[in-house]
């Protein structure tokens, strides 16, 4: 992995990684959105051939990220679990259990539809929302109006952006998107589709490209 890149709102301190997540230096939390995990176990049970090597690498991934930040704690901003429960929940727990000394928050995006229950044995707290200073966290920002004292956090949409090149070659890539009062994250699944941001003059766009962050605008 390419270092992280800093990126300042209000004065404190974000690092974007290119696995798609962020590290939030003031206050030690690793902040990720969309991980669908058990995704992939769904699209099998349904006949459809997803290895599950793409899940297993996500789990991976996710304790790098955690191994290489060393945060407090963790706030994954909705759609944590895909749908109901699957024999991939079982892998979640075990690698889960090596880390229970690590706070989890989850605000519930639309696909955390598992039972309370089951998150408290996951030793995961699930909240509609989430503050802290001048920061909220919620899974979908569309179609919301917050006051201008407020910075949001969301995910739900996996942003997407479109780099040119020569004649009419053009890629597609995750990126995460900023606005003067709100952020959209990548999500951290790259079992997942875009959706492509419609960036105006001010905003501040970050591809991941091949392990990297390139800032585009």
């Amino acid at each position: 992995m390419t270092a992280p890149v800093l990126h300042c709102i209000r004065d404190h301190h974000f690092w974007l990684s290119p696995e798609r997540v962020l590290y939030w230096e003031e206050e030690k939390t690793l902040i990720l959105s969309d991980l669908h995990f058990g995704k992939t176990g769904h699209f099998r049970k349904s006949g459809i051939a997803v290895p599950q090597s793409i899940y297993q690498q996500d789990l991976q991934r996710l304790f790098h990220q955690i191994s290489f930040f060393n945060p407090e704690k963790i706030l994954i901003v909705g759609d944590f679990f895909h749908s109901i429960e699957n024999k991939e929940m079982d892998f979640f727990l075990k690698w889960r259990n090596d880390l229970s000394a690590l706070p989890m928050i989850l605000v519930k995006g639309n696909h955390d539809i598992l039972q309370k229950e089951w998150y408290r044995n996951a030793s995961v707290d699930i909240v509609e929302q989430f503050q802290l200073n001048s920061f909220l966290f919620i899974h979908d920002n569309t179609g919301t109006t917050q006051s201008e004292d407020v910075f949001v956090f969301s995910g739900h949409l996996h942003p997407g952006c479109i780099i040119r090149g020569a004649g009419k070659q053009s890629l597609r890539f995750p990126c995460f998107y900023f606005t003067e009062q709100q952020a959209i994250l990548p999500a951290f699944s790259h079992f997942s589709g875009l959706t492509i941001v419609q960036a105006k003059k001010n905003d501040h766009v970050f591809a991941i490209v091949n392990q990297s962050i390139i800032k585009i605008q």
